[in-house]
């Protein structure tokens, strides 16, 4: 392998390659893909991947058996795109000179695609005319997505299923070309970085599975052209950061945080519960609740006053004025006894009328 000096692309995925790479492996400067995804390569990860072939704009390591820390050397990759250290046993601090990686900084890329593109090669008597484009299968979103014509606009970092620990960097957070960063299942603790608002090319950020604490930054709410996130089964805390954005997401995004509140969530912050309820403000409920209160007080008055006007004012004319409580007392004796005769007459002449019916 150290014969090829000239080689820029070497992709040897999916194969059964065991043991580690080779200390020639660095001859080949010119390298501008190394992909040795899903072998069985174990021992640490050579600094002369770093050291020598610092042209890489995609490494990918993926589910091996690689082990130890990260090596600085993996610092001096300024045309880095796509880093994929994935499924392995790497442990250790993520290096804070990833802020090294130039292209990683950059927004955006002038070239879509990385490749020999409508290359001509002359040669005595003959013109040969090639064209290859070099391609990658990226997990996005769940799924296997493989990326050729606009490879050169995919950042990713992805460092996920290792045995990372401490915090993240603050350095991280100056990659603002990144598109993707997967740090799950590691060992990482700390806060998250209160300027991670500043990727704001990012369309994927899963930091799942690890020992995350404190609140979860609000500057992650600017993140507008988030598509997916995953911030589950860590020891966050506090309020989610309100933004359309970030109430958007299923609430699985953040299970596993007991100490998390608010929407999308079902429980509810403290500071919730004594919210109003929507639609009506506390000056409206006030005015309300004063009438309400108007009301009941004016009817319990109306209705004492009431009786004593009603009461007092018939009974005490009568037990004060004499003649009027015998003119009382008699109209009520005659209106008795014209009631009484009124009924007898009229059960007389039912009685009559049914005795006719019968005969």
């Amino acid at each position: 392998m150290g014969f090829l000096h000239n080689i820029q692309t070497l992709s040897l995925r999916n194969n059964r390659l065991n043991g580690e790479l080779p200390s020639s492996l660095k001859n080949c400067s010119k390298l501008r893909v190394l992909d040795l995804r899903k072998n069985a390569l174990f021992g640490e990860v050579p600094t002369c991947v770093g050291g020598s072939l610092q042209n890489l704009i995609i490494l990918r390591l993926k589910s091996n058996n690689f082990h130890g820390n990260i090596p600085f050397q993996l610092c001096h990759l300024a045309f880095i795109q796509v880093l994929d250290l994935s499924l392995n046993n790497i442990s250790g601090k993520i290096p804070k000179c990833f802020s090294n990686f130039s292209m990683m900084i950059q927004e955006k890329s002038s070239n879509p695609i990385i490749g020999l593109a409508n290359e001509i090669l002359v040669v005595p008597g003959y013109i040969y005319y090639f064209r290859y484009l070099d391609n990658v299968l990226l997990t996005w979103k769940g799924s296997e997505h493989e990326y050729k014509s606009t490879l050169g606009f995919v950042k990713y970092l992805d460092l996920s299923s290792n045995k990372l620990c401490e915090a993240i960097p603050e350095e991280i957070t100056d990659l603002v070309g990144l598109t993707a960063l997967n740090l799950s299942r590691n060992n990482l603790t700390g806060l998250i970085p209160p300027k991670i608002g500043q990727l704001k090319s990012l369309d994927f950020l899963d930091l799942s599975r690890n020992h995350f604490l404190g609140n979860i930054p609000s500057s992650l709410s600017l993140l507008s052209g988030l598509s997916v996130l995953d911030l589950s089964y860590n020891s966050l805390s506090g309020k989610i950061p309100l933004g359309t954005q970030l109430q958007s997401f299923n609430a699985s995004v953040y299970a596993g945080n007991l100490e998390l509140c608010g929407l999308p969530l079902p429980n509810k912050c403290a500071d919730e519960e004594s919210t109003p309820s929507p639609g009506r403000d506390d000056d409206a409920n006030t005015v309300e609740d004063e009438d309400n209160q108007f009301i009941t007080l004016g009817f319990y008055v109306s209705l004492t006053l009431g009786f004593f006007v009603g009461f007092w004012g018939v009974c005490g004319t009568l037990m004060l004025n004499r003649s009027w409580r015998y003119g009382y007392y008699n109209f009520l004796t005659g209106m008795k006894d014209w009631l009484y005769t009124a009924a007898a007459m009229n059960k007389s002449n039912l009685q009559t009328k049914f005795r006719v019916s019968l005969g």
